[in-house]
């Protein structure tokens, strides 16, 4: 099946491109599908930003269009940052800007646990919806660690491995990581469209 993915984010990009291509789809990206525009994400949860940004993209090219939110809940922050984890500390911060200001936020705080959460959507251009969630549950660690991946990864320990997010490999990290596992159920829910679509 074709897709167009709904995001800017390079490194996401790379990564579901990855994945969905190892799972015999054809991936393209929103540019080369002709859309460029940036869509707001006004929703309240995970589900809801990747149904607005899927949405959009799809009626911009006709085409159904996968979309990933993704962020950081911290225990000791009350799920925070959550939805907003790309605008924690405001707007204009690059990634290590965020991650010094969580560290710093943290910084007396020994109760570190933390999850990445990933909502996938995918809209098809007769409105179904196919959509699925993962998590990667871990801790906040004391420094940065790595270099790899992109975000909060380097300051991210996954749970059972002792490297941080930004410390493993890309076949790794698609493996363990929250958007990894969404993408599994999501391809498992798309099977199962495409059976009761064929049989309705």
């Amino acid at each position: 099946m074709k897709f167009v993915l709904a995001s800017n984010n390079r490194g996401k990009l790379r990564e579901m491109k990855v994945v969905l291509e190892l799972m015999g789809h054809e991936v393209l990206s929103q540019n080369e599908a002709g859309f460029f525009g940036e869509v707001e994400e006004t929703g309240t949860t995970f589900y809801e930003n990747a149904l607005l940004k899927a949405r959009a993209v799809m009626e911009a090219t006709g085409l159904p269009a996968i979309a990933d939110d993704s962020g950081l809940m911290v225990e000791a922050l009350d799920g925070k940052p959550g939805v907003h984890s790309k605008r924690f500390g405001g707007e204009g911060l690059e990634d290590e800007d965020r991650n010094a200001l969580m560290l710093k936020t943290l910084e007396r705080t020994e109760h570190r646990a933390a999850q990445f959460v990933s909502s996938i959507v995918c809209v098809f251009p007769n409105g179904d919806i196919v959509s699925a969630e993962g998590v990667c549950r871990g801790s906040i660690l004391k420094s940065p660690r790595g270099s790899g991946g992109f975000g909060y990864d380097p300051i991210f320990l996954v749970e059972g491995t002792g490297k941080s997010m930004a410390e493993l490999t890309l076949e790794e990290k698609n493996a363990l990581s929250h958007r990894g596992n969404a993408l599994r159920l999501f391809e498992k829910r798309l099977r199962e469209y495409e059976f009761d679509k064929r049989n309705r």
